[in-house]
């Protein structure tokens, strides 16, 4: 079976669930002085970058139910006076949107992936798991603190990463992810983050 085939058969649910307190285990450590930092995301402050995933669970959410049409949709996202309790609500909103009973076999509208969809909901839901899986190292770094993602979540992000177009305009200026890098090839986890264009040696400076 290849990976896409793979993929399409897949719930990934749970993964996302995981994926999603993982990446608010480390917002929980953001201090308010913290949102103005740089990130590997060289057009986002950590403040840019929190509501750029809080605003794609609410496109998420919104495609589960049939509803992610909208590019307005996908830009809603807001932190209010609270980055880290925005960033729960959110994650909760689209837990709750995947749980509904058929949402592997709805087409998921993705206005922000190539011709917008739509995308087979089981599919869709493996590419929000490795947004948030790799957003949550742009934030570990941005903190300078340790990424360890659970070696299924990893396993799966890889398999959801090979089949992520790497040419000129799906990787260009302001697409999800930047063009590939090189890697050793060693640490899965560094070789997911440049697989989806992060260099792992990335430091704030």
């Amino acid at each position: 079976m290849d990976v896409l085939t793979e993929l399409l058969s897949s719930d990934f649910r749970d993964l996302d669930r995981r994926a999603l307190d993982f990446f608010a285990s480390l917002t929980s450590k953001i201090e308010p002085a913290d949102l103005a930092r740089p990130t590997p995301c060289p057009d986002w402050t950590l403040h840019g970058l929190l509501r750029h995933q809080v605003s794609q669970d609410i496109g998420f959410a919104a495609a589960a139910r049939g509803e992610g049409g909208s590019l307005a949709v996908w830009r809603s996202g807001s932190l209010g006076d609270d980055p880290h309790a925005a960033v729960v609500a959110s994650g909760r909103l689209v837990t709750e949107a995947f749980a509904d009973d058929g949402v592997l076999t709805r087409d998921f509208a993705l206005p922000e992936v190539r011709d917008g969809g739509g995308f087979p909901g089981a599919l869709a839901i493996t590419f929000h798991v490795v947004d948030v899986v790799v957003h949550a190292w742009d934030v570990a770094a941005t903190l300078g603190l340790p990424w360890e993602p659970d070696e299924e979540l990893v396993t799966a992000s890889l398999k959801v990463a090979a089949v992520v177009p790497d040419d000129p305009e799906s990787r260009a200026p302001g697409a999800a992810f930047a063009p590939s890098v090189p890697s050793d090839g060693r640490d899965p986890r560094d070789r997911l983050l440049a697989l989806l264009g992060r260099d792992p040696s990335w430091r704030p400076a």
